[in-house]
């Protein structure tokens, strides 16, 4: 079974596509500044063999028609035909308070993916667009949805629930939600197949560490806790985003600065952050290079950072009555060896510590802990795709035998 795997941002289109006997990348890429002057198709196939095919793509329904002629073409082509792909997988971010696993795609689907643009506008809308645009392009072939909230759905009530009177949930489903699930599920199973031990056995704290970044408790194979919340700008500062802060500051700003909610939601979610306190950039890299120049306002950005993420491990351990695994994953958790270090340091009491050669590390499977440590500390590069094509895969296969 060949499965293509479709993750639609506002301006890109990243993709993979799978055979799934062997679970191997036949190829993979992005389209990138989608509805924007110079836009291209980076392409990259199995033998490591890259192309850049610059076209104007003025929507999401002319890159993934870029993208499928590009799979199929006799010069970097890994299909004979576009018939063989037998089922398309999409991420989408939000689903809500529905969705508990993931779902072949139907209309009623669809429309509760509509109905929560205002919880996710950011994401849900171009999750959307590249739904119903491989739908007029692949009409007889099956879409799965896969949702990143869906993992976190076992978080129990008193856990997702606000401070809010109870007619705020009854009426408009004001809850946690979480999000990231589709890469903490995979990092988490992950863990257990490199201890050579059962996931739902082990107490597990997950840091996917990125421009958007969360982390999640987990315990007997369930999702018990998640730092981002009714959406994804809840929790640890991010890149451009705030994560918590007190929420009268909101109404504050608005009547200081005579701004309105589009200017509020903007100020929130793309120009705070590690951004915004820096006044540099939201890439750890361009921090860690200012820090080291002595920019004092990128090193209090990174310490921010760490702090914050120290303190929901603090937190976390609590609720999961210990931990057995601490996994570091996603761009900078993958990536980056100061970070990792400084989270990890004076956390001997939680029986966290590293090995600081072992840490030296980029992008690979590898335990940092030191020899002998209670707690197995992991980098694991997160695989969000391949976790789409399994639910894709076997969805179709379950309706295939009904």
């Amino acid at each position: 079974m060949k499965i293509l795997v479709i993750n639609c941002g506002s301006s890109s289109l990243k993709y993979q596509v799978f055979n799934m006997e062997a679970e191997n990348v036949l190829a993979k890429g992005i389209a990138e500044r989608i509805g924007i002057n110079n836009s291209f198709l980076k392409h990259e196939i199995k033998d490591g063999e890259k192309v850049i095919i610059e076209e104007e793509l003025k929507d999401h329904q002319q890159a993934i028609e870029l993208i499928l002629q590009t799979l199929v073409s006799s010069k970097h082509g890994v299909l004979n035909d576009i018939t063989e792909i037998n089922a398309v997988g999409h991420r989408v971010a939000h689903g809500g308070h529905k969705f508990s696993s993931s779902v072949i795609i139907t209309e009623e689907v669809k429309e509760d993916i509509r109905e929560l643009f205002i919880v996710a506008p950011l994401h849900n809308p171009p999750n959307l667009q590249g739904i119903e645009a491989m739908e007029k392009l692949l009409p007889d072939v099956p879409q799965v949805a896969v949702f990143d909230t869906a993992f976190h759905q076992t978080m129990p009530k008193y856990a997702y629930l606000y401070g809010l009177p109870y007619e705020c949930y009854e009426k408009y489903k004001i809850r946690k939600y979480g999000f990231h699930g589709t890469s903490h599920k995979y990092v988490a199973q992950r863990a257990g197949e490199l201890l050579g031990q059962s996931w739902d056995q082990l107490k597990i704290i997950s840091c996917h560490l990125g421009n958007g970044a969360s982390i999640t408790a987990i315990k007997d194979g369930k999702s018990l806790e998640n730092t981002m919340g009714f959406t994804p700008l809840e929790g640890l500062i991010m890149g451009t985003r705030s994560g918590d802060i007190d929420p009268a500051i909101v109404s504050f700003l608005m009547i200081k600065e005579n701004m309105n909610i589009k200017e509020i939601e903007s100020l929130l979610n793309k120009k705070s952050g590690v951004l915004g306190i820096s006044g540099i950039s939201s890439d750890f890299r361009d921090l860690e290079e200012a820090s080291k120049k002595g920019n004092e306002r990128a090193r209090l950005a990174i310490d921010m950072f760490v702090h914050d993420v120290k303190l929901h491990i603090g937190a976390y351990t609590a609720i999961l009555e210990g931990l057995d695994v601490l996994i570091f994953t996603a761009g900078l958790g993958e990536n980056g060896i100061e970070v990792r270090k400084n989270i990890c340091i004076n956390m001997e009491a939680l029986g966290i510590t590293i090995d600081e050669t072992k840490n030296y590390v980029r992008c690979k499977e590898v335990e940092i802990s030191k020899n002998g440590a209670k707690v197995k500390v992991l980098v694991i590069p997160t695989n969000e795709e391949l976790m789409i094509a399994r639910d894709t895969k076997n969805l179709v296969v379950a309706r295939q035998l009904t």
